[in-house]
């Protein structure tokens, strides 16, 4: 197993760095982090560090770059045979399941990856479908040919009713056309090794099936067999990714705090909630190819401390809002709120150094000054001036951020960046005190979904939808 030294990597190499100067007094002023904070906190941080390690062993998520090693061969294995004799590869997935997928075929593949032709693309079509909306279901059905298209069904518990549902339509379709011998050539499962329905159906077909192992939850999920099936599906050397995910979780074992990013990350977020009111937190890449993972973020950081606790008769509630933004785009929509709004939120930006392409902006209009400055520069050194003003602009204002910069976007870095997320957040709920795996919030929707849709044994909880749907008819307007 190849190892990492850090060391090797402080200069010149593709280790990404964290900048979280402007989060200080001394760089924002009076509704900034003060030395003193940060100095309080250490104790915590420690101590929080120490029992996430104490509990290695239950967050499976953290070993995953160790643990999946010897099932990458067959994974590559089942990816090159989807590449040669697939159209069309198609996810059914939500939440976790769906998230860390997109996010990584969107920073690792070609940004136009569907519109290429396959002998170009040298990969199948990719759908993600991580919805039911009936017309989004329908329009994927007419866009693909089943003869040469291939269904990953992802969910843990098997008993997802989103994922189920479409796994249900498109088992029909398969059957009715090809007849239920043909399904263990075209579908493949994802699931727990024992437990829930799905395994069972895998069995029953003799489905190629992946374990989402035990201790590891939907959003911690993408190194597993979840993210990394659909990542070599598309060609990313996935080997690459957990090489990168070790590398940042040998980092962030060190009990140095300054030297641990992931550690001095959730610090800095969890002193933002409670000293400075800061309950939204921003994140905001200037790429193309990173603007999926702040959606996986807001549900890594949303469902993992979105959480009550009940303490001394009182319940504490904790959690901070994720927000989604794309620089520049969103420089043009929600950057006047962050220069000119309330100081209720941190914004986190992501930088590239090196994109992988280099587009040069041309000489055409040069007798007009407002636009001629702009030739003989690029498009790369336009977006990170954008960048630099941007972050600029928000810290004159007086508002904390910080920034994350990527060397480049490869295979080793996008490694990084989610480990880098994951250990934050399981370092700010071990800072909390409260579950950072758990989703207790989420089982009443699922509840009440069940009892609407006649799930046996949800009767009382029908009952209990029913009595509440009778609204008082002088407030519906």
């Amino acid at each position: 197993m190849r190892s990492y030294n850090c060391d090797h990597f402080d200069s010149g190499s593709m280790r990404i760095r964290v900048d979280y100067n402007n989060m200080l007094t001394s760089a924002v002023g009076e509704h900034g982090i003060t030395m003193e904070e940060l100095d309080e906190i250490k104790p915590r941080l420690k101590a929080a560090l120490n029992s996430a390690e104490a509990k290695r062993d239950s967050m499976r998520w953290r070993d995953l770059y160790r643990s999946e090693r010897p099932n990458i061969e067959r994974i590559k294995a089942v990816a090159a045979n989807i590449r040669q004799t697939a159209d069309n590869f198609v996810l059914l997935g939500i939440g976790g399941s769906a998230l860390g997928p997109i996010a990584v075929q969107q920073a690792l593949a070609h940004l136009r990856h569907n519109d290429l032709k396959k002998a170009a693309a040298g990969a199948p079509r990719i759908f993600i479908e991580d919805n039911i909306d009936p017309e989004r279901m329908a329009a994927l059905i007419d866009v693909i040919d089943l003869e040469k298209t291939v269904f990953n069904v992802i969910t843990k518990s098997g008993s997802t009713s989103e994922t189920m549902s479409q796994l249900l339509i498109v088992v029909r379709l398969l059957i009715d056309r090809f007849g239920e011998d043909a399904l263990k050539d075209r579908l493949i499962a994802t699931t727990d090794s024992e437990k829930g329905s799905l395994i069972g159906i895998a069995k029953k077909y003799g489905l190629t099936a992946f374990v989402v192992p035990d201790g590891v939850g939907g959003r911690f999920s993408e190194l597993c067999p979840v993210g990394l099936l659909p990542a070599a599906v598309a060609g990313i050397d996935i080997e690459k990714l957990l090489d990168g995910a070790q590398f940042m979780d040998e980092l962030c074992s060190t009990d140095e705090i300054e030297k641990n990013p992931a550690l001095m990350l959730a610090g800095l977020e969890v002193l933002a909630m409670e000293k400075h009111g800061a309950n939204i937190g921003v994140l905001m890449p200037y790429a193309d190819s990173l603007k999926y993972f702040a959606d996986w973020y807001a549900q890594l950081w949303a469902e993992s401390l979105g959480k009550k606790r009940t303490e001394n008769g009182r319940t504490l509630r904790f959690g901070q809002t994720p927000v989604k933004a794309l620089g520049v785009t969103d420089q043009h929509s929600q950057v006047q709120l962050y220069t000119d709004g309330p100081f209720d939120k941190t914004i986190t930006f992501i930088g590239v150094e090196s994109f992988r392409r280099t587009v040069g902006i041309p000489h055409a209009f040069d007798d007009i000054p407002n636009v001629a400055f702009l030739s003989g520069h690029t498009l790369n050194e336009l977006i990170n001036a954008e960048r630099v003003a941007t972050e600029h602009a928000v810290t004159v204002s007086g508002h904390m951020n910080k920034t994350i910069i990527l060397p480049e976007v490869n295979e080793f870095t996008i490694g990084q960046v989610l480990m880098l997320f994951e250990l934050q957040t399981a370092f700010a709920g071990e800072l909390l005190s409260i579950d950072a795996f758990d989703q207790p919030g989420v089982e009443e929707g699922k509840n009440a979904t069940y009892a609407l849709l006649g799930k046996p044994g949800y009767d009382e909880k029908l009952a209990e939808l029913n009595s509440a749907s009778q609204k008082d008819p002088k407030y519906i307007i």
